[in-house]
């Protein structure tokens, strides 16, 4: 999102706060935030809300629910979350696809429901005397609700830093007036917040924790009812509708062109759910593809794990493919005008996270316009050769190896403390 579309985001947030829903901001909420301190210094059972906008946040919120449980085993968990979340405990309050955009335009057609999604859920947080809310990643929603909850004394943290390091760094100071931790999933992350003294702890990534160092392709395989004796491209255009509709197409059309040169290669393609499949089939159907591509019901990780290259869309399915040792090819494609406001706002010339973590490029990157089928092809070409695959794997295993830091484990007992220093205090 641009920095325009934020303002204007938050600026109507803050105007109808004021006018349509001053119950948010008066003293009439006094006895309530008497109520709230009572209620936190006997965190047996606290209530916690959390809010996680996408796929990638699902696997986070789900993680971190259950260590929270092993520490408050009565414990209540509300708010906006997916299938992992819920089986969890977490009682939906909204749906999280409706959070999932990407790109200005899909944003701003979004934009008034999202806002008035967001003034309900804060109302809703500060009548039921949250103990804590947790803020998962999607950070152009959850920072001003942080904020807003900070202000009525709701203890507040975010999980994954956004990314002020690489665009929009005043961004920090209304972070720092929003949170009380910061919990990053990178070390290179944690600079930032010692620079402007922002209480932040590095858990590494539990993806790094739950992927062994170790895994066997051809058990995927078999679990996938694939072959295990030819080579397979995994196919990631994204999990959200607006990525697919920008890479599907240079994506497919590379499938062919790869089937004309290498005709045993196969190719498999993860479904992030029932919505993205059905595109996925509309589209094979109008384009009528002369190449079986081999169309599997979520399961991505598995998916990766069997193939022996990845194309995919820029993400957090990058680090889970560096995490499964899986040579790969990055690309990322919007639409023209919201790449042009990116490109003036970035600090950083890299997206892809393996060459964010690696200070280098490890992986090839192809950003919108350079996402094109000769430029895919050529590449996954070279990926498909032994040599220039190996030096790469390489690579991942030390990173994989330097992100073990304790993970949702770490984070649990972060938020822990925390909540017990907030009780100590009022006590």
């Amino acid at each position: 999102m641009t920095k325009s579309s934020i303002q204007t985001l938050n600026q109507i947030e803050n105007s109808q706060t004021l006018d349509g829903d001053s119950s948010i901001a008066t003293s009439s909420d006094a006895q309530t935030l008497d109520t709230h301190n009572s209620e936190q210094q006997n965190l047996t059972a606290p209530l916690f809300y959390l809010v996680a906008g996408e796929a990638s946040g699902d696997i986070l919120g789900s993680g971190l629910i259950h260590e929270l449980k092993k520490h408050y085993p009565n414990a209540q968990f509300r708010g906006i979350g997916g299938p992992l979340m819920k089986a969890e405990g977490l009682q939906i309050v909204y749906p999280m696809e409706r959070l999932s955009v990407m790109g200005i335009m899909p944003i701003i057609a979004r934009l008034f429901e999202l806002l008035k999604q967001r003034r309900q859920l804060a109302k809703e947080i500060i009548s039921q005397q949250v103990d804590c809310f947790i803020g998962i990643d999607a950070p152009v929603y959850n920072t001003e609700l942080e904020y807003q909850l900070t202000a009525k004394g709701i203890t507040c943290v975010h999980y994954v830093s956004p990314s002020v390091w690489a665009w929009r760094e005043n961004r920090i100071h209304k972070i720092v007036k929003s949170v009380s931790l910061m919990i990053c999933l990178f070390p290179f992350e944690l600079a930032i917040y010692k620079k402007y003294q922002l209480p932040a702890v590095c858990v590494g990534h539990p993806l790094a924790e739950q992927i062994p160092l170790q895994l066997d392709k051809n058990q995927a395989r078999q679990c996938l009812g694939l072959e295990t004796d030819k080579k397979i491209l995994a196919i990631l255009p994204g999990s959200r509708g607006s990525e697919m509709k920008f890479l599907l197409k240079p994506f497919i059309d590379s499938a062919i062109e790869l089937a004309k040169l290498y005709p045993d290669l196969v190719f498999v393609i993860p479904c992030a759910n029932a919505k993205r499949r059905k595109q996925l089939e509309t589209y094979l159907q109008t384009g009528q593809s002369q190449i079986t591509i081999h169309l599997i019901d979520g399961r991505s990780r598995e998916v990766m794990q069997a193939a022996d290259v990845v194309l995919l869309a820029s993400g957090t399915a990058t680090l889970e493919a560096m995490l499964l040792k899986r040579p790969m090819l990055v690309a990322y494609k919007v639409s023209n005008f919201s790449f042009w406001i990116y490109r003036q706002l970035l600090k950083i010339k890299q997206f892809a996270l393996p060459n964010l973590l690696a200070g280098k490029n490890l992986v090839k990157e192809l950003m919108q316009d350079e996402c094109e089928v000769v430029n895919i092809v050529t590449e996954i070409k070279r990926l498909l050769e032994k040599d220039y695959s190996e030096a790469m794997i390489h690579n991942f295993n030390q990173l994989h190896q330097d992100l073990r830091l304790g993970g949702n484990t770490k984070a649990a007992q972060s938020i822990v403390q925390l909540l017990q220093a907030a009780s100590h205090a009022q006590s």
